[in-house]
């Protein structure tokens, strides 16, 4: 039985009701990657260990409940009192790689700040995002450099689907060569390897090969392209 006086009640109890909303799975290592921590400090919290408040509510508006109420188990378990109102907003956090690379080594460069998150409605998923590997694998990533320009402006925000972590098809991509990261179109050429194509024409497409430490971390499903008036 759940005891909601204890952090560990309380976070398993989120945890579920945004499974089920969802119908999803939620592990210890992707509460970890929204938390910014190791899966063992996950583990600690779950076995009675205490939170912060920067943790407790960055988990908290992935999991839709009170930040307060998960930290300390004061107050409303949804933010205004209004579960409803909660589970019908689906918030989709920056991309954070689970392995800690976003944060200590990989290079975006020319990336001009961080969008850190989009809370969107169901309506709005369903009508806008018909295709993608679930809901809990969707994340935003802040476009950056000029040679995508035409199909995004640095700055711009991207959504990504992070389910997908191969070249199964040609499409837009994000991945990484060594530790620089990448937003391209990628074309599989036979006998050649993956030309990454820019849409600036000032950019020369080049060639991942075989011997390039090459990674998928997601593909590129919707981009918006600002106008400065």
């Amino acid at each position: 039985m759940i005891d909601l006086k204890f952090l560990s009640g309380r976070l398993k109890f989120a945890i579920s009701e945004k499974e089920k909303a969802e119908n999803i799975t939620i592990t210890n290592a992707k509460i970890a990657a929204i938390a910014g921590v190791s899966r063992t400090s996950v583990t600690h919290w779950m076995s009675g260990g205490g939170i912060n408040a920067v943790q407790a509510r960055l988990i908290a508006e992935y999991l839709g409940v009170n930040p307060i109420w998960l930290e300390i188990g004061k107050g409303d378990i949804y933010k205004n009192n209004n579960k409803n109102a909660q589970q019908d907003d689906i918030t989709i956090n920056q991309y954070v790689d689970v392995r800690g690379a976003m944060g200590s080594g990989l290079l975006l460069r020319d990336q001009p700040g961080q969008i850190t998150k989009f809370t969107v409605n169901t309506e709005w998923m369903n009508k806008n995002i018909p295709t993608s590997t679930g809901k809990e694998n969707l994340a935003i990533v802040t476009g950056f450099g000029d040679s995508m320009r035409g199909m995004f402006n640095s700055g711009d925000p991207l959504l990504v689907d992070t389910g997908i972590k191969s070249l199964d098809y040609d499409g837009v991509y994000f991945f990484r060569v060594g530790n620089e990261g990448f937003i391209k179109r990628l074309q599989r050429i036979p006998g050649e390897g993956i030309r990454a194509i820019s849409t600036n024409k000032e950019y020369e497409s080049w060639t991942i090969t075989k011997d390039m430490d090459f990674e998928v971390f997601g593909r590129v499903l919707k981009v918006w392209n600002s106008e400065d008036f």
